[in-house]
């Protein structure tokens, strides 16, 4: 489904997020939306039935101003055909500098993860390594960031994860780095 609503009973129960981060290269410009249907309740702590949708709408209209008119105006191009054709580009670039990373990864015997229909390359962490123990391996060793795994909660211990999001340069630079200190 495109939205979490085509599924009958969801605007009960879901609350959908959506943001131009990923489809359209906007990281850090924090430009989304949130649906919280009227027909969603929620239970205060002594048991109260309450509309989720006019508490989230009183948190909006107090404690947020908005995204700028220059980044609404970058989402909305994004909707133009010449805004679909350059966001369709860029995802191609990316999934193509995704494969890079995951291809050099694999010829040193790293176990890789992803970065097939994502910008985003998971690793095992080599030699047991915990993953922050490799977050500094790697910036001390290669002047690398990526982010730790454990960072996604105790699931993700023992694995590392690579963006994808950069120059085809830098890409192919970070690729022969790692490479050097995982042989």
């Amino acid at each position: 489904p495109h939205s979490i609503y085509e599924i009958e009973g969801a605007q009960d129960v879901a609350i959908e997020f959506r943001s131009f981060s990923k489809n359209a290269g906007f990281t850090g410009t924090r430009c989304a939306f949130t649906v919280v249907p009227k027909t969603l309740m929620v239970t205060t702590s002594s048991g109260k039935q309450v509309s989720l949708h006019q508490l989230w709408n009183r948190r909006q209209s107090t404690k947020f101003n908005g995204v700028s008119y220059i980044v609404q105006r970058g989402a909305e191009a994004v909707y133009s055909p010449e805004g679909q054709e350059q966001t369709k580009e860029l995802i191609a670039f990316y999934l193509d500098n995704a494969r890079l990373l995951r291809e050099g990864l694999e010829a040193v015997g790293i176990s890789v993860y992803g970065g097939v229909n994502a910008p985003y390359v998971w690793l095992k962490t080599p030699k047991e390594f915990t993953s922050w123990d490799f977050f500094d391996e790697l910036l001390n060793k290669a002047h690398l960031v990526g982010t730790p795994g454990s960072g996604f909660g105790a699931s993700g211990e023992g694995y590392f994860r690579l963006s994808a999001f950069n120059s085809r340069e830098n890409i192919e630079e970070a690729v022969k780095r790692f490479q050097k200190i995982v042989s």
